[in-house]
């Protein structure tokens, strides 16, 4: 009878050679990295021999590497019924279960693989990455380091260790941690994505927009930047020139960026923005500016250039950050049908919840039973600037049938005296619309927030409430709701004496 050893090498008995010939194949496949491959060959294996340990263990192993986290656990549970003590198979169960958002359990299972394995870096790397998904930075700061203490060349914990530091706001040992991941592998795009993080939180923008190019290899986002024909723009003379802009990640990011659009105008260029529907008839508001649908033909053009890439092409620095004051406006027509269907007096928008299926979500959103710490300022009506699923949140009027597209919360919110919103795209709109918007941020927030500071350079018309504090937003809106006091004197004075008790 005929043996081989597997890749963990274990000596396991074959009871023919097609058989041999498969799990071979399965595991030279398995080498080479073609986790597909492996998959299919190591299950077809198992089917002949469904007790076979070594095979159980490898195609835990495949299906890690390809992804497939459900099938991970299925087979782990299997393999471990007979090795139970088997120190990779706890590792591929946690990794499984932090990939599926069961970050709980993932830590018992990478607590369990270490009880049997204390030197396996991997371990406390992943390890480190469920406690960062359960927002214990502390506790996933200690496993990163120790995971560098036995290996010091595992380019991805530094990686993670530099994420962890620039949402702690050590910025400057956040960057060098990414510096010495992208020294160990100059072509890891997650170390690149998180040193531009962190240089941009610190305001480096020049050097964070340059590694922010690194964005469209990420694997996060991979499809989200299919090719396009010709050469990309890199920022020179556009006179003569036809340079198509492709919007990118979320509507807030394209609204965001949308202000560089009027600079390849002025410098001679003719901008078109290919972008979603919703924000198409919102844009037609910027003279000069074609806006083609994403789901439209491209029109003929010299040069592309994806929107967030703009800031690096125009050399942007904190000092230099074009059109903070208002660049887009919304249809007074529509405005003012708006303003038929709302209360007169003082309004003030109201948006405590963003898109749940961004990653940061449930860092940025507000509990909508907290909103009830603002609900009770007299003299005030709030307008419920939620959409669609979230409209639940702060109990107001649902408004969802009238806001059709960007061009409509525009016109809402050019109605408003005040809005009050999380990082959210009501408050790139509002900011591009010079209206004044309270920003409700996080202890950790996006790079583009910076730190430390109660005003924005990419919009004049923006306060920032930060958390002091992660998690604690009964002291941001407590602090919202005293300034909130303190100003309703001046809306309603805004207001003329039609608003009674005001003078």
């Amino acid at each position: 009878m005929h043996t081989v050893t597997d890749h963990a090498g274990t000596q396991a008995p074959l009871p023919s050679v097609e058989d041999q010939a498969l799990y071979v194949s399965g595991l030279r496949a398995l080498r080479n990295g073609d986790a597909e491959q492996a998959v299919c060959l190591l299950t077809r294996a198992l089917r002949r021999q469904p007790d076979h340990l070594g095979m159980q263990r490898n195609l835990v192993r495949a299906l890690l590497m390809a992804g497939r986290f459900e099938q991970v656990l299925i087979h782990a549970d299997a393999a471990l019924a007979g090795l139970p003590d088997d120190a990779e198979l706890h590792f591929a169960r946690g990794t499984a279960l932090n990939a599926l958002g069961e970050s709980s359990r993932a830590c018992a299972a990478f607590a369990r693989a270490l009880s049997l394995q204390p030197d396996h870096a991997a371990s406390w790397l992943n390890m480190g990455n469920a406690s960062a998904d359960l927002d214990d930075l502390a506790s996933a700061e200690t496993l990163y380091r120790t995971a560098l203490r036995l290996d010091p060349g595992l380019a991805e914990a530094h990686t993670s260790l530099g994420y962890i530091l620039t949402r702690r706001g050590d910025l400057t040992a956040a960057v060098q941690a990414c510096e010495t991941a992208i020294r160990l592998r100059p072509d890891f795009a997650e170390a690149h994505w998180n040193l531009a993080a962190a240089l941009l939180l610190s305001g480096d923008l020049a050097r964070g927009f340059a590694e922010y190019e690194w964005r469209k290899l990420h694997p996060r986002h991979l499809l989200d930047f299919p090719e396009l024909p010709g050469l990309a723009w890199d920022g020179a003379d556009p006179a003569g020139r036809t340079i198509l802009v492709r919007a990118e990640q979320g509507f807030g990011d394209t609204i965001q960026f949308v202000r560089y659009l009027p600079m390849i105008q002025n410098a001679g260029g003719v901008p078109i923005l290919v972008c979603a529907p919703p924000l198409m008839r919102l844009f037609q508001s910027m003279a000069g500016v074609q806006i083609v649908s994403t789901s439209d033909p491209l029109p003929d053009f010299d040069l592309w250039i994806d929107a967030m890439s703009l800031p690096r092409a125009f050399g942007t620095t904190l000092a230099s950050v074009p059109s903070c004051d208002r660049y887009l406006a919304a249809d007074p027509l529509l405005a003012e049908a708006w303003r038929e269907r709302l209360p007169d007096g003082v309004r003030v928008g109201i948006a405590l919840a963003g898109n749940p299926r961004h990653t940061a979500d449930r860092r940025r959103s507000i509990p909508p039973d907290m909103f009830g710490s603002l609900a009770d300022v007299a003299d005030v009506s709030f307008i419920n600037l939620h959409h669609g699923n979230a409209v639940c949140g702060p109990g107001l009027p649902d408004l969802t049938p009238w806001m059709t597209d960007y061009a409509e919360t525009a016109a809402l919110i050019e109605t408003l005296d005040l809005v009050i919103t999380v990082d959210t795209s009501a408050a790139h709109l509002a900011g591009a619309l010079g209206k004044p918007v309270w920003l409700l941020l996080p202890h950790a927030p996006d790079w583009r927030w910076l730190l430390g500071r109660t005003d924005s350079p990419w919009y004049r018309s923006v306060r920032l409430f930060r958390q002091e504090t992660a998690g604690d937003w009964t002291a941001v809106l407590d602090t919202v709701r005293r300034d909130l006091c303190q100003t309703l004197p001046l809306l309603h004075f805004r207001h003329g004496p039609a608003c009674p008790g005001h003078p």
